[in-house]
């Protein structure tokens, strides 16, 4: 799997541009905003975009999802429909966050535990790993060890839990039992800042290595 991590909106949110280099078949995971970076990055990379999918509902992750998914007539798939009042709540979202106005949707398909997701000739499986958010989920590709993780795990840190149904400890147990289990030499790809792996997070993460964990 080929990706590119595209910075967007005031949160520097990491939407992923993803394809499987035989086809050029290829997705947006969450397109927070800057539409036209987006789109030009698509264009740049020569893939030929089919599909949204979306880690969770919060604003800075999924802004841009409705103009994406219309400029290219694709489907929206996920998040976990845990997830559905913040996509329900995205116009309170824009004001809490003076983000410009983005209006409710409901994707065309909830993504639940143990579900796939082909991208061209790609297998992405899908965990659910509530606790930033109840619908939370992560992407991975076996074939090129990388793990798509939204706001689940940084480098170095964890996801909020000060959100509405937030939950620190379920988070943890979210990060333990399905992050944390992956391959070692796995590549995290988080919502935000730079890329870390498995065995980095084991390690050194104090909210899953240290006094937290």
């Amino acid at each position: 799997m080929e990706i590119v991590v595209i910075p967007v909106t005031p949160f520097a949110q990491n939407c992923s541009l993803i394809w499987d280099p035989d086809s050029m078949k290829g997705a947006f995971v969450d397109p927070g905003g800057n539409v036209d970076k987006l789109i030009k990055a698509a264009n740049d990379n020569h893939v030929d975009i089919d599909k949204i999918i979306l880690t969770h509902g919060h604003l800075d992750h999924v802004g841009g999802t409705v103009e994406i998914a219309s400029h290219f007539n694709v489907p929206i798939i996920g998040p976990h429909k845990g997830d559905k009042f913040w996509l329900d709540a995205l116009m309170q979202q824009s004001q809490m966050f003076g983000f410009p106005p983005a209006s409710p949707f409901e994707p065309t398909q909830w993504l639940n535990d143990n579900d796939t997701i082909a991208v061209g000739g790609l297998t992405l499986d899908v965990l659910h790993c509530p606790g930033h958010t109840p619908g939370h989920v992560a992407l991975v590709e076996r074939t090129s060890n990388k793990v798509i993780v939204g706001d689940i795990i940084f480098a170095g840190s964890i996801g909020r839990t000060d959100f509405p149904q937030g939950d620190q400890q379920q988070l943890i147990s979210s990060i333990k039992q399905k992050i944390l289990t992956l391959p070692d030499l796995m590549t995290i790809y988080p919502g935000h800042g730079p890329t870390t792996t498995i065995a980095t997070e084991r390690a050194t993460n104090p909210y899953v290595s240290g006094p937290y964990g």
